[in-house]
């Protein structure tokens, strides 16, 4: 069976390398599914959660706050400024965040300053939203 080397970087460190049958991302134009042999392809990814499928037909679960995928025939790598295991995910203290970026938006006025803000509440939102899912599916 072939499979593909597969590489998360985060901003802070290694989240992920190893082989896997089949990996699934959140494209910028949709949900991307990449097999061995794929088509060459360098995207940017939006925040979402990332499915590595390993040839034991177990998956490991990623949520990556956006970033740089690119695909070789054999290779995946994925770039991303934060990366957090779905175990790891914390829906309580996204939630929260989001709370603290959503007052933030409401007091400034900076044009600049508010697309840095509702990204971040973009890429928040995502993550309580992973969180919640996997929560529910660990319970389960």
């Amino acid at each position: 069976m072939a499979l593909l080397q597969v590489d998360v970087v985060s901003a802070e460190k290694s989240m992920f390398s190893g082989e896997a049958k089949f990996v699934v991302l959140p494209g910028e134009s949709g949900e991307l599914g990449i097999l061995p042999g794929h088509t060459p392809l360098i995207s940017r990814i939006r925040p979402g959660t990332m499915k590595i499928e390993f040839a034991d037909g177990t998956e490991e679960h990623i949520f990556v706050a956006g970033g740089i995928l690119e695909v070789q025939p054999g290779k995946v790598v994925v770039l991303s400024d934060t990366a957090i295991r779905a175990e790891d995910l914390d829906e309580q203290k996204a939630l929260e965040a989001r709370k603290q970026a959503e007052e933030a938006l409401r007091n400034t006025k900076d044009k600049v300053d508010i697309a840095v803000m509702e990204a971040e509440l973009a890429m928040l939102a995502a993550q309580a939203q992973a969180a919640r899912k996997f929560s529910k599916s660990v319970r389960h």
